[in-house]
């Protein structure tokens, strides 16, 4: 993962388990999200469903990559990259917190974690209204808003605190209402579109 760059996170739970099996386990996510990579990354959107979730994320320019003058060494040890550090760190940790608490055993997520950099505006609005849809593509939720566990609440409500970075949005769109339009007009699109 390189400095500056956006990503599209996603994982889902190894099988037909679910990584998420009560309202405990996607705060207890969000918290420990917040401790592993709140220094490491921007965090732009977010959609946490029963069995799996999405983030939109950028990873910090400032951070410690003494040992690497170049990016060459990251290329040829990805697992020394501090944001894929983070990143595993954060997933081992709620990996054990959930085994212990559900008395199971072995992975929970089925594989590390995909990653697909955002190469353009285009591609960065997609992905950031693809988030917030996913639960209705999914049929977890009728309407996007429905969906509790989701960034859209931070982005409806402005006024309340968040840990999001929600001025960066602003990049591409021209606010909250913007959004709210782009939503509606695309919704239809996003949700026939093949998109993992």
């Amino acid at each position: 993962m390189e400095l500056g760059q956006s990503y599209h996170i996603y994982n889902h739970a190894n099988g037909t388990e679910n990584i998420f099996r009560e309202e405990d386990n996607y705060r207890f996510f969000l918290q420990q999200y917040v401790k592993y990579l709140g220094d490491v990354v921007d965090t732009y959107a977010y959609c946490l469903m029963p069995n799996h979730f999405h983030l939109l994320v950028g990873v910090k320019d400032d951070l410690n990559l003494s040992g690497f003058q170049n990016l060459t060494g990251l290329v040829k040890h990805p697992s020394k990259n501090p944001a894929v550090k983070a990143f595993s760190d954060f997933f081992n940790s709620y990996t054990k917190s959930y085994n212990r608490r559900y008395v199971r055993k072995g992975n929970l997520f089925i594989r590390a974690f995909n990653r697909r950099p955002i190469l353009n505006e285009q591609q960065w609005q997609e992905t950031f209204l693809y988030i917030h849809l996913n639960p209705v593509k999914q049929g977890f939720a009728k309407n996007h808003q429905d969906w509790k566990w989701s960034s859209w609440h931070a982005y409806s409500q402005m006024e309340k605190p968040s840990n999001l970075d929600r001025n960066y949005f602003l990049n591409y769109f021209d606010g909250p209402s913007h959004i709210q339009e782009m939503m509606e007009s695309k919704k239809e699109w996003l949700l026939n579109k093949e998109y993992e």
